[in-house]
């Protein structure tokens, strides 16, 4: 249902524009947001949203164009005004002090750290942290937190300095079902009372739930403006990418011998995020087994023990049949493992080096180099055979990976994954933040793989992703394993169950 068109505006860009270098990110872009109301900013990765925000936000300052917020230009490039105008932002990339506490960083930029007696800091953390279902210890160090507990963070910092307009990027990512329906819940109670959100999401089946309007962006130019009852995902998705697009969906298949196999896998906790509990699993030929659950519960163990990151205090793994135990990177990427990592940022990628150096991060050795000289011409070429067979929109081998959109880092590092046609595929959140065409080319590539013949593990907090993909589904809780469960068998509300832990208490008891 769409808001009253005769609230009040207590947001207005007027034809903004931003260009860096020979590249436009926005193009006389204009929009208005009005007091109760959620606008989803819709877009595909690099359409803009981000620069558009960070104006709003005074990080970036508009090369033309203007702010308004509640009727009173809003100085440029002033992120102390924006949030004195009333504007929170949660950011796509988070923006916290690792070795500082959550409150400390909830409170950072509004009151003076050194004051160590806040009851009322304290009090507003855990009413704002209990009322939108955002659990996390405020005496607990960021820097130990996971990537999901870190995003509640942000969430919590914007919502403490009382934000009469909130800009929301991707805050449901790492919630489950019945987390995020809480959240919308609130929202909604919010907006009732004058609050004003945009949404930056690209779960459509959240947009539709949450948004009154919805505007999207492509190559930097607003495309269309509808309202959300009168659309639906479909053509949505189309004018988001300028045609038809259906994601793709995996046809079952008769799986083939184990791959690789976890035997009681047990690893240390590490503070507050749990280790692997006697974890088994088998990963077979042309399956994808997909692991649901929330962020922190132990994904991370085993991405690490799969991709030989670390090795396991009890239990035994093997692959292809075979014990190991001198298990590294070097050695899994011997074995035939393909790795996505969670973060492409820090894990996936060297943000400083270009685009030939990262593709060959993991092949420089065995096939460019030879006697300690590095084949440069080869190198340069199997990058470009890359960008062309990703579609990894950049200006060439020699961009530095850090000005790609997430989307295109994203793709490199998926086609540096399978260029050596890996047995295994470890894809831990390999769509995390992508908009729906980059989404549909990642998951098309991982179905062609399990096509094949190799065995994919799909880590992921997206359910629909999991449900969509998975022809068996785990669970993963507090380092615990749950059963598999075949495609089709379980609804998303019953994997939300798993998720929360509830199902696992009742397994126990039994």
């Amino acid at each position: 249902m769409s808001k009253d068109e005769g609230a009040e505006v207590v947001l207005r860009l007027d034809r903004i524009s931003k260009s860096f270098g020979a590249l436009k990110a926005n193009d006389a872009v204009s929009l208005a947001l009005r007091r109760g109301e959620v606008v989803a900013l819709l877009g595909e990765n690099g359409a803009g949203k981000t620069t558009l925000m960070n104006i709003l936000f005074g990080h970036y300052m508009a090369d033309e164009g203007g702010v308004e917020v509640f009727g009173q230009p809003l100085p440029p490039g002033n992120p102390r005004a924006a949030l004195a105008a009333g504007v929170g932002m949660v950011h796509q990339h988070f923006t916290l002090a690792g070795n500082l506490t959550v409150l400390e960083n909830i409170r950072l930029g509004t009151e003076r750290l050194w004051a160590r007696r806040h009851p009322d800091s304290r009090g507003k953390v855990e009413r704002l942290s209990r009322d939108f279902g955002l659990a996390v210890h405020p005496d607990a160090k960021v820097g130990r937190l996971s990537v999901g507990e870190r995003q509640r963070v942000e969430i919590l910092k914007a919502l403490y300095r009382d934000a009469r307009i909130l800009i929301l990027d991707e805050p449901t990512a790492v919630l489950t079902p019945q987390e995020s329906d809480a959240l919308f819940a609130t929202l909604r109670k919010a907006t009732a009372l004058g609050l004003s959100v945009i949404f930056i999401s690209h779960k459509l089946h959240e947009v539709m739930a949450i948004a009154d309007r919805c505007i999207v962006l492509r190559h930097g130019r607003v495309v269309g403006e509808v309202d959300t009852h009168a659309t639906d995902k479909g053509r949505l998705a189309a004018l988001m990418v300028g045609g038809e697009l259906s994601l793709p969906r995996a046809e079952a298949r008769a799986p083939g011998p184990v791959l690789m196999q976890l035997d009681g896998v047990t690893t240390p906790d590490r503070g507050a995020v749990p280790g692997l509990k006697r974890l088994t699993l088998a990963l077979r030929a042309g399956q994808i087994t997909g692991l649901a659950g929330v962020s922190g519960n132990g994904q991370a163990a085993l991405a690490e023990v799969i991709a030989g990151l670390a090795l396991p205090s009890a239990g035994t793994l093997t692959v292809h049949g075979a014990p190991v135990t001198d298990w590294s990177p070097r050695a899994a990427l011997a074995k035939g493992v393909g790795r996505i990592p969670e973060d492409r940022h820090h894990q996936g990628s060297i943000g400083d080096f270009d685009l030939t150096e990262n593709a060959v991060l993991e092949a420089y050795r065995s096939r460019f180099s030879r006697r300690g000289w590095m084949n440069w011409r080869a190198a340069r070429a199997f990058a470009q055979e890359i960008i062309a067979s990703y579609d990894v929109r950049c200006p060439g081998p020699e961009t530095r990976i850090r000005l790609l959109s997430g989307g295109n880092m994203q793709k490199l590092i998926l086609g540096r994954a399978m260029a050596s046609g890996p047995d295994i595929i470890l894809a831990n959140q390999p769509v995390r933040g992508l908009d729906v065409g980059a989404i549909a080319y990642v998951q098309s590539q991982l179905i062609a793989a399990r096509d094949r013949g190799a065995a994919v593990l799909l880590i992921s907090e997206d359910l629909d992703e999991i449900m969509g993909l998975s022809d068996v589904i785990h669970v993963i809780s507090q380092g615990r394993l749950s059963p598999g469960f075949a495609r089709g068998s379980m609804s998303a509300a019953d994997l939300g169950l798993w998720m929360a832990g509830q199902k696992f208490e009742g397994a126990d008891a039994a």
